[in-house]
């Protein structure tokens, strides 16, 4: 169920303090990926009204807002990003809108009206923020409650690795993280929750870590997959990324932009086929046959041929910006369509059954 939306245009920062931790505990900030790219690449003028999808610590709003005097609508399913985004939404206002839904609300939900948007941006995935903080259960670098929910509503991690039987969890383990020991993973967490339920991060991490065996000199830790598909499967990120991108379809006016930035490659995947179908350069199985029907009257004209990557500048600043990929995209007059999430190649976890899920 979607949490109730909150507004927030400035005023007084929470009394819980919550405002004075933007970018994470401990006083490290959030580094924006790609900021000046996106910045760029959305050109924003004044009077414009861009829709940032992803609030997160506000780095993205900030640039848009300073850039020039025109009117930001951020989008975050985390209340904690709404609330600690409070002193932002008073520096800017009455310029910022504060709005706590998930971004697929784009879809139809949020009452912002069809072709009245100049600009959207995605910044998809985690943020660094909900991945610092121990309490969130985001990450296994600290021990902590195995929870993931980025809105704190709904099923947690700790849920389905209690509750959904083998298959599944290998459906999940391998659709969303391509955990290629998904089967025998799986297999490992029913059997060990059966004497003690999975709580905390570091239990699941050390279940895995006897499983998944790394290299010498590997430096991802052996969960990662696990962890990034439970998070993906907690979430729904890839629906509520089908959905995001149908929704701005919609919203965008005539010559508005779409700007997303993605960090895993299916993430992309589900992007790049989204474009390639609205921008007239999805084909058919032969390069031989027509356009498809639905490429006849393009919805959008690519910006960028192929997506943008941080230099090794940023690169060398921020680690955790190595897989962002960039890309944009600009609106035509053509109507909207149907998403078909197949199509955009948005795995089916649990519905793909014998389809191979490790081993």
């Amino acid at each position: 169920m979607m949490p109730d939306r909150q507004r927030h245009r400035g005023g007084n920062p929470p009394a819980d303090g919550a405002a004075t931790r933007v970018g994470g505990r401990g006083g490290v900030r959030h580094i924006p990926v790609l900021l000046s790219e996106v910045v760029a690449a959305l050109r924003p003028d004044d009077g414009a009204h861009i829709i940032d999808g992803t609030f997160g610590a506000g780095g993205y709003a900030r640039a848009i807002l300073a850039a020039a005097a025109c009117r930001v609508t951020a989008l975050d399913r985390d209340p904690t990003a709404i609330a600690a985004g409070a002193d932002l939404a008073a520096e800017f206002a009455p310029r910022l809108d504060l709005v706590e839904t998930p971004f697929s609300a784009l879809a139809g939900d949020l009452a912002i009206p069809d072709a009245s948007a100049d600009g959207v941006v995605f910044d998809l995935g985690v943020s660094s923020m909900q991945l610092d903080e121990a309490d969130r259960g985001f990450s296994f670098q600290a021990e902590g409650p195995l929870d993931m929910r980025m809105g704190g509503d709904g099923r947690s991690a700790a849920d389905i690795v209690n509750n959904a039987n083998e298959s599944e969890l290998a459906d999940i383990l391998f659709h969303y993280g391509e955990e290629r020991r998904a089967r025998s993973i799986a297999r490992a967490i029913v059997e060990d929750r059966g004497a003690t339920p999975f709580q905390t991060t570091k239990q699941l991490a050390d279940l895995v870590g006897r499983i998944v065996r790394t290299r010498p000199g590997d430096q991802k830790h052996p969960a990662t997959r696990t962890f990034q598909a439970l998070r993906i499967a907690v979430n729904a990120e890839f629906d509520e990324i089908a959905e995001g991108l149908a929704g701005a379809e919609r919203v965008l006016k005539p010559g508005g932009r779409l700007v997303v930035v993605t960090f895993h490659s299916i993430e992309d995947r589900i992007v790049k086929r989204f474009l390639a179908a609205r921008s007239g350069r999805e084909r058919g199985g032969s390069r031989h046959l027509p356009i498809s029907i639905e490429s006849e009257q393009p919805s959008f004209h690519l910006i960028n041929q192929r997506p943008l990557t941080p230099s090794n500048e940023e690169l060398n600043a921020n680690p955790r910006a190595r897989s962002a990929k960039l890309r944009a995209a600009e609106r035509t007059d053509a109507p909207a369509m149907p998403v078909d999430p197949v199509k955009l190649g948005v795995p089916m976890a649990g519905a793909a059954r014998g389809r191979g899920r490790g081993r």
